[in-house]
């Protein structure tokens, strides 16, 4: 069994949470760029992690604050799963990345850190991508900065979706 350690994540895991869902809040700012998102659908949207697990990790999410999968719309499914396919297109021809974890925790005990909005998670993968400073030193190196991934995957779905 492969273990992927990311404790990096601990700021995020400790600090302050905002009140309110983070998801729903950058989508009404309009504030894309600031906010990382890459883009916006109907129903759906794409933006960045902010606390990643590598560099290019995204998440896809319904519009509609909805927390159950069972009570996302179809038309929301099928229009996030298309902006999956599109953020999977996008990471290959710019991060090329050996593959891609893609998931959805459903509830707290499933790791849910955002419980009440429905959100799918995408993580570029390399071969050998764990290296000495995450085993030796507790350290994860992600080599680019979120704006700079986000100008990269903004323009791969612009030539995707037009």
């Amino acid at each position: 069994m492969e273990v992927m350690w990311a404790p990096w994540r601990m700021e995020y895991i400790k600090s302050a949470k905002p009140e309110g869902c983070f998801f729903c809040s950058k989508l009404a700012e309009s504030q894309d760029a600031e906010n990382h998102i890459i883009w916006r659908g109907t129903r759906a949207f794409v933006l960045l992690n902010t606390f990643p697990y590598n560099n290019g990790h995204m998440m896809v999410a319904p519009c509609a604050h909805v927390g159950t999968l069972e009570d996302v719309p179809l038309e929301t499914l099928t229009e996030m799963m298309a902006l999956c396919q599109d953020a999977v297109r996008a990471l290959r021809v710019d991060f090329r990345p050996d593959g891609v974890n893609m998931g959805v925790n459903l509830g707290s005990a499933a790791g849910a850190g955002v419980k009440d909005h429905l959100h799918i998670h995408l993580v570029p993968r390399w071969s050998g991508d764990t290296n000495f400073m995450a085993v030796v030193e507790d350290t994860r190196i992600i080599p680019q900065s979120l704006d700079d991934a986000y100008r990269q995957l903004r323009s791969a779905f612009q030539a995707l979706r037009g």
